[in-house]
């Protein structure tokens, strides 16, 4: 491939087989899948990921995301996250008059505002309540805690009650396939438990929006689960593909060799090329090539290179395939060695 470097390729046959694999495994299940935005930001891809069918919508990790999905003429959004500040509530207000959309909330103070809101607009906003399932992050504590602010939002003007958000993010790296099993079950019945405390209580819950491209096939089986929030399984990293090896990367980098000496050659690209969050990159079809360090902004050294020369091109696998892509503005998609189209990166970054 005649690229400038660094260059993000896309292997058109790995991405369609990984949104192959997904579809297949949701076909015929009551829970379905809303494939997270974040990983890609790409419209035509998301656009395929929809079409590969068994996905109800599309989620966003923000809400400039979701105002990129609105523009493009996309019709279920959910944003996955609080959104809070009265400028973000205006902004969110915008998408919901455009499209049907959702967000998380875990405090009274983010309803609260999002149903003025909206109700001053006359649309209607999906509310998730976000459960803490351990990781810590966002969410109320599961049972008599969320059962409290779900009585307190349930009756809100503006807003539409969609149910729980959970995300078991403190298992979905978890190296031991059993392990993971058995720590993402007993996460995620904490959410299934809260929704039928919310039942019993009542207050209608329609289901659990939550999950991961790891966990899937666990979650995505269990009872109350209404859809699956599975983002890296379009594109796939090295560090993902270790826990679910039916995926296949189809993200790469394509760089090139700008110094050899010895037995050592630096690459036209570092931390701001490539997203490094969860290990060292991996270099394709190379796996003897030691990557001592990776914290340089432009390059990358190596040693026990081949004979590369100055000049040569090599495909670089990241540890994040998420960080990665909101680096890049395009994507090269190719068949084999020859690029066959050029899709945008629409929602590069959106961090607002």
């Amino acid at each position: 491939m005649d690229l400038d470097t660094p260059a993000l390729l896309l292997d058109i046959h790995k991405v369609d087989h990984n949104l192959q694999v997904m579809a297949d495994f949701f076909r015929n299940k009551t829970c379905q899948l809303r494939p997270h935005f974040k990983n890609h930001k790409c419209v035509t891809l998301a656009r395929r990921q929809l079409a590969a069918g068994s996905a109800v919508g599309l989620t966003c990790a923000k809400l400039g995301e979701a105002e990129v999905l609105a523009d493009h003429g996309f019709d279920d959004i959910l944003v996955a996250n609080q959104v809070v500040g009265s400028i973000k509530v205006k902004r969110l207000v915008e998408v919901a008059k455009k499209a049907k959309v959702g967000v998380a909330v875990d405090a009274i103070e983010q309803a609260a505002a999002i149903s003025n809101a909206a109700r001053d607009a006359k649309v209607e906003i999906g509310i998730l309540l976000e459960v803490d399932l351990g990781m810590a992050r966002c969410g109320t504590q599961p049972g008599e805690e969320s059962l409290k602010l779900a009585r307190q939002i349930i009756d809100l003007p503006g807003i539409r009650f969609d149910g729980i958000q959970a995300y078991e993010g403190h298992t979905v790296y978890l190296s031991d396939s059993q392990q993971r099993y058995i720590k993402t079950q007993e996460a995620m019945q904490k959410a299934v438990d809260t929704c039928d405390l919310l039942e019993q209580n009542g207050i209608p819950c329609r289901g659990i929006s939550g999950g991961a491209s790891s966990t899937y096939a666990t979650v995505g089986i269990m009872r109350r689960m209404l859809e699956l929030q599975c983002g890296t399984y379009a594109t796939m990293d090295w560090r993902y593909q270790e826990l679910v090896p039916q995926f296949q990367i189809a993200l790469t980098i394509l760089t090139r060799v700008i110094s050899r000496n010895g037995d050592r050659a630096v690459l036209d690209i570092g931390v701001k090329g490539a997203g490094a969050e969860f290990g060292l990159p991996k270099i394709k079809g190379h796996p003897d090539v030691v990557i001592p360090f990776f914290l340089a902004e432009e390059h990358c050294a190596m040693k026990n290179v081949p004979s590369w020369r100055v000049g040569d091109t090599v495909e670089f696998i990241s540890s994040h395939a998420c960080t990665t892509c909101n680096l890049y503005r395009e994507f090269y998609v190719h068949d084999g060695e020859k690029v066959i189209d050029i899709w945008p990166i629409e929602a590069s970054g959106k961090l607002s």
